[in-house]
């Protein structure tokens, strides 16, 4: 027997769409979950939007004030895509409600944020699954189990690397996403959010850091109304870019192990070049989540001049059975959402959490703060738990 799980979008942009998606396709990747999602209702303030989404992918209703959300009977679970601003208001709101939250990251713009919403969650007694995605990748899981079976010896250093040029155009529109205020901490909360998150998932906690940040666009046009995705805007009122474009950071882990985390919004060349490389005593893996299904490895007993060898992930690693048969068939970006949106409406159907929680939320933001402290007072600084 399955059950239906009403479920809301709140904030319809790109992200809205992705989650939207997510939803429908889960009865064909997972039809022994015993919840069935049902598309109950839309919000996005931007006028015509949630009704343009209700009528394209079929939610039973539309709004543009996401309180309507909170007070609706027939929404068990909500996804919040709006922008990083509004994530806390609307994220202890929907708890509040009792209502089981499937939120992005980086869950608010400060670590308190983030807080917050993990207090809210625990305390009404709901799930809460957070949009760190890139753990969900078959391959990144297959890299956390050889690393964690001693695979490649101790852990001895790491690099990851968030690159994106989605904020390199000069006309780049001066949208939320560069103000302080609401965008929070630019590109830390975007990209870095994610690096710190993989960082903790296959090495374990961070303790101390080095970071150092730089904003190379200072100005961009103000948009003459509503945009969506990383929109052009030539020729409008110049107003300052308020938050990070670039950041550097040395890590030190708990289990010895040292890294470097790098991210950049602007970097011209590069499309979502997002990885990492761990070394060991007595091997290597490195991952490019732009070939999301292979893994590079090194292992044996020959150290010097050891090769690497391709290994295509399959039905073994993570969850890449639900999507393909069999090794060297590609699963996508989209296909990672999805796995989150099994995972988060399994913890509903079992009151257990299952990937990501809004605990590993506050933990990436502790980390992120703690960068920022550090390019303010340029010296090493502690990484609290959040």
């Amino acid at each position: 027997m399955v059950d239906e799980l009403g479920v809301a979008v709140i904030g319809f942009g790109w992200m809205g769409r992705v989650h939207t998606q997510a939803y429908a396709r889960l009865p064909h990747h997972y039809p022994q979950l015993p919840l069935r999602p049902r598309l109950v209702t839309v919000a996005e303030e931007v006028p015509g939007r949630a009704e343009e989404a209700a009528e394209r992918f079929g939610f039973a209703t539309a709004t543009r004030d996401w309180r309507d959300v909170a007070a609706d009977p027939r929404v068990r679970a909500v996804s919040i895509t709006a922008p990083n601003f509004l994530h806390r208001e609307i994220g202890v709101a929907m708890a509040e409600a009792g209502k089981h939250i499937w939120i992005e990251k980086p869950v608010g713009l400060t670590a308190e944020d983030a807080r917050a919403v993990a207090d809210a969650v625990a305390k009404a007694g709901v799930q809460g699954a957070v949009g760190f995605n890139y753990r969900n990748a078959p391959a990144v899981e297959a890299a956390r189990d050889l690393i964690a079976s001693g695979g490649i010896g101790t852990v001895t250093h790491v690099r990851i690397r968030l690159f994106s040029d989605y904020a390199a155009h000069p006309d780049g529109a001066l949208t939320w996403r560069y103000e302080r205020a609401r965008g929070g901490s630019g590109v830390l909360g975007d990209l870095a959010s994610h690096g710190a998150d993989l960082a903790r998932f296959l090495l374990g906690d961070i303790t101390s850091l080095a970071a150092d940040t730089a904003v190379f666009v200072p100005e961009r046009a103000r948009p003459a109304g509503a945009t969506a995705g990383h929109a052009l805007a030539s020729g409008g009122e110049p107003g300052p870019v308020e938050n990070e474009d670039y950041v550097n950071c040395l890590l030190r882990f708990a289990s010895g192990a040292r890294g470097v985390l790098e991210a950049c919004r602007v970097s011209v060349g590069e499309q979502n070049n997002y990885g990492f490389e761990v070394h060991g005593t007595k091997g290597a893996v490195f991952w490019d989540f732009r070939r999301m299904n292979e893994l590079a490895v090194s292992r044996g007993s020959t150290y010097q001049d050891q090769p690497v060898s391709t290994v295509y992930v399959g039905p073994g690693a993570g969850e890449f059975a639900a999507f393909q048969p069999g090794a060297g068939n590609a699963m996508g970006y989209d296909d990672l959402k999805v796995i989150e949106a099994y995972r988060f409406v399994r913890s509903v159907a079992e009151g257990v959490p299952y990937g990501a929680t809004p605990a590993d939320a506050v933990r990436s933001a502790a980390v992120l703060e703690a960068m920022l402290r550090s390019a303010q007072e340029g010296a090493w600084v502690s990484v609290g738990a959040g």
